[in-house]
């Protein structure tokens, strides 16, 4: 890698942690990456398409409960399906719809619950965050700050909130939870 590009790269990490840093609320971190390629981002003016290579898993009943938690938290927001397919694709890339409690070694600072939010950084307490309702109306929050949420990209609106270190990772679980979405929006 020669250096301007080193430093190019060097540059964009640096205020991408300090973003984590200051951003708060709006602040995450990132569960780890689901083997694929990464998708490319471009802005839209209407719903995007799923973009880049799609990921899937098979769901238990608790995974299918914690999306049917999401959608109830978004409809109760007042908020349409694509606040409810973010929401779901961004679970599924941080815990995969699994509401994780402290996982020891293996967390990533004290991350918790559905969309691995972190008490240190205002999401709530752990108790708060752990509950599907309150962690997912806690993330639509933040994505009602994110100007124009509704027509980007789905990673791009998840990065904004989440501020992960793998930005193009929610792209490849958009398929799914649209899936999902469809499936339980009026069950």
């Amino acid at each position: 890698m020669n250096t301007i590009m080193r430093k190019s790269v060097l540059s964009v990490a640096g205020l991408a942690f300090a973003g984590g840093v200051f951003a708060g609320p709006i602040a995450a971190h990132a569960a780890t990456p689901v083997e694929g390629k990464p998708a490319a981002v471009a802005v839209q003016t209407s719903a995007p398409k799923p973009q880049g290579d799609q990921s899937h898993i098979t769901l238990n009943d608790e995974q299918i409960a914690n999306a049917k938690a999401i959608i109830g938290a978004t409809k109760k927001a007042g908020l349409p399906e694509r606040a409810a397919v973010i929401s779901i694709a961004t679970s599924l890339q941080e815990s995969k719809l699994e509401n994780l409690g402290h996982l020891g070694d293996m967390n990533d600072h004290d991350s918790l619950g559905l969309f691995q939010q972190r008490p240190s950084s205002g999401w709530g307490t752990p108790e708060q965050i752990t509950d599907p309702a309150y962690s997912t109306t806690a993330f639509l929050k933040g994505l009602k700050q994110v100007d124009g949420w509704q027509d980007m990209p789905l990673t791009q609106a998840a990065q904004t909130v989440q501020v992960s270190a793998y930005p193009d990772a929610y792209a490849q679980w958009e398929q799914q939870a649209t899936d999902l979405v469809g499936q339980h929006w009026n069950s």
